[in-house]
This record gives C-alpha cells, structure tokens and sequence, in this order.
C-alpha cells in the first residue's frame, strides 16, 4: 500500500535523527595491529608478523626461521611459528617431491615423534599465486607427555622447491595464534623471476655509450 505523502514526511525526518545517532554511536574503526617485516637475506622470502613477537633463532641451516609471540614458560614449551625453505629444487634428471610427497614425509615423521596422532583437516591453497597445501594435525609427543597441535602450510616455488609455514602451539592456544598464521601466509612473498632472454635480445646489439664532452 502507498502511504500518503503526510505520513512519509514524518518518517523520513526521524529516520535521520536515528542515523545519526547511530553513527554517532559507534565505536571507531579498529586499526591493524603493527608489524614487523622479515626477508631472508639469500632465499628472499618475506613475510610480515606481529611487532610484539620476538625471534627465536634460525633453522634448516640457516635456511629459515622461528618466531614466536611473548610467552612465560621455558622455551621449549614455547607456541612457535617456522617459515623456511624446506625441499630444495631437484638438480639434474630428479624427480620433484612435490606437495603431496612433501605431506607425506611431514605425517611420517609426526606419526613417528607422536603418538594418538590424528589428520584434522587438508586442504588446498594459493600462497602468493603459487600452489600450496595446509595439513593440520594434533598428536601428544613421546617425550614428555605434552599435546600440540601443528598447522603446516607447503608453497610450491618455480623451480619445484617447496617452502613452510607452519604454526606449532598448544591445543587451547590455536584460536588465538591462527590469526597471526594466516597474516603471515597473505604478506608471504617470493621475489618473481626473471623473464628469459628472447631471441631478439640476443641478436640486440649493445647500445652505444653517449659521446664524451
């Protein structure tokens, strides 16, 4: 039914008042929270993570690194994530181990380390613009008795090498962390290779210097 004109004149005006009250009402818009920015000063991997976490150290021969946010226990105990070149690319006729091998070894190794190990979820991503895979699991080590659950996230480079990031925190920490995981995994970033010379850049000869003055 169409309200009379009268009628329509009424609600608008009172429907801005309750706009704006509204507007005026709402809290500000929440800010990001700072950041830290790391690339590997060989392999060239970047990343960005949060200001307040701290490095641990490097690993795979120095091929990547381990960071962490504050953390009150001995730092073996520690949630920690891992971001390193883990599978080098295959020389001469070797096969690449891929993704799915790389999984593979990854569940072999924890189904050793680990016991009542369980495969939680596998998917399928792109970090990047590069294929990848997430594998996350949850086991109770050997060791000592202790549960943790580990997210890990495989990224295929160009030349069939394969990199990790991968999240490794107690069962009751991994809501809180995985936030941190997934904005390491949206900054991560490979430098581009570069294009192959063309048949024409060959045959280019080289450009003349400027005469001198």
């Amino acid at each position: 039914m169409r309200l009379p004109s009268w009628r329509c004149l009424v609600i608008v005006p009172v429907l801005s008042v309750a706009l704006t009250m509204s507007a005026q009402t709402q809290p500000p818009a929440h800010k990001s929270a700072p950041t830290k920015r790391y690339c590997h000063p060989e392999l060239n991997f970047c990343f960005q993570y949060p200001s307040s976490w701290t490095t641990v150290g490097k690993i795979f021969n120095s091929n990547g690194i381990v960071i962490a946010p504050p953390q009150k226990q001995e730092e073996s105990l520690w949630d920690t994530i891992t971001v390193a070149l883990v599978v080098v690319p295959p020389e001469g006729d070797e096969e690449p181990i891929g993704l799915n091998g790389v999984i593979d070894q990854a569940s072999t190794g924890l189904r050793e380390d680990g016991q009542n190990f369980e495969t939680l979820q596998r998917q399928q991503l792109t970090v990047d613009h590069r294929p990848a895979q997430m594998l996350k699991v949850t086991y109770r080590e050997k060791a000592d008795g202790r549960d943790w659950i580990e997210e890990l996230v495989f990224i295929e480079g160009p030349e069939s090498e394969i990199y990790s990031v991968a999240l490794k925190c107690a069962p009751q920490n991994l809501v809180r962390l995985e936030p941190a995981l997934k904005s390491i995994l949206a900054t991560w970033t490979l430098p581009q290779p570069a294009p192959p010379a063309t048949e024409e850049d060959s045959t280019k000869p080289p450009a003349k210097s400027a005469p001198p003055h």
